[in-house]
């Protein structure tokens, strides 16, 4: 588990063993963290509106400046979960358009800390594939910036093409994707390499366990995406000879030691080593 998220569930319990406490959205995409969250008696609210109680935290993936004016007006008492590194993404984001550039973001639309990062934006774009560039516009002046789990490849990749695509505009770009994503990536990719099967552990939500498993399957062609030891199934390592074990930001410790034991169980029988790619 990442800092960031590590620091935010920290957060979260301290403050609801103080009061209730209600956060705005998923704290973590992970369903063993909100499980844990809810047994504490945790409130989770997707719009402001349908908050109950005085106190209001955001998550680890930030939101922006006009939803924490709002939430404060409303005279709510708001506590910023917010990942530092989001912080850095979005105070990045902030100086480009200071500077006239128009924003680009690499990421997913739809996913909160893009919308975070776009909400005090008057103008913007949100790009993930080739053809959300080919759709772009032309701008003397732009500026990228990353959604922090992004695969530094795939940023690359569509940072290039924009320049391709706009060869007389400035173009600046802003590399917020952050140290523990590229870490796990270098990992994951080095991992996958050496191995037949790998098994990536996370929430069906969290993209970066879903970039992981995309970035697993590029070299490797067994790649199994688990939530729990439950999800793993003994027919998965038939005829292999090495497993990789790897997980996303925002899972739980315990979860991944539960996986790890029951893999190593269906390996130990057929004879199999089983690589740890470890970051506690």
């Amino acid at each position: 588990m990442c800092f960031g998220v590590r620091d935010a569930i920290a957060l979260a319990i301290a403050h609801a063993d103080a009061g209730p406490l209600t956060i705005l959205g998923a704290l973590v995409h992970n369903p063993a963290v909100l499980s844990a969250l809810e047994a504490k008696g945790i409130a989770v609210a997707n719009d402001v509106a349908h908050v109950k109680t005085p106190t209001l935290m955001v998550t680890a993936h930030g939101t922006s400046e006009r939803t924490l004016a709002t939430t404060r007006a409303m005279g709510l008492n708001v506590v910023e979960a917010t990942c530092p590194l989001v912080h850095v993404a979005h105070r990045a984001v902030a100086a480009l358009a200071r500077d006239g550039c128009h924003v680009v973001i690499i990421g997913q639309r739809d996913h909160v800390e893009v919308r975070g990062l776009t909400d005090d934006l008057e103008r913007f774009d949100v790009v993930l594939q080739d053809e959300d560039v080919l759709a772009l516009q032309e701008h003397p002046r732009i500026g990228v910036a990353a959604q922090t789990t992004q695969p530094v490849a795939k940023v690359r990749h569509l940072l290039n093409l924009i320049r391709r695509r706009f060869p007389q505009s400035y173009v600046h770009f802003v590399d917020t994707v952050c140290r523990p994503t590229k870490e796990r990536q270098s990992a994951a990719i080095e991992i996958a390499q050496q191995a037949d099967v790998v098994i990536v552990v996370g929430g069906r939500s969290s993209n970066n366990t879903r970039e992981l498993v995309k970035t697993c399957a590029r070299y490797c062609a067994r790649v199994h995406h688990v939530e729990s030891d439950a999800d793993l199934r003994a027919e998965w390592f038939e005829g292999a000879s090495v497993v990789g074990l790897t997980a996303g930001t925002s899972t739980p410790d315990e979860v991944i030691d539960r996986v790890e034991a029951h893999v190593r169980l269906c390996a130990h029988t057929a004879g199999v080593a089983v690589t740890r790619n470890d970051f506690r």
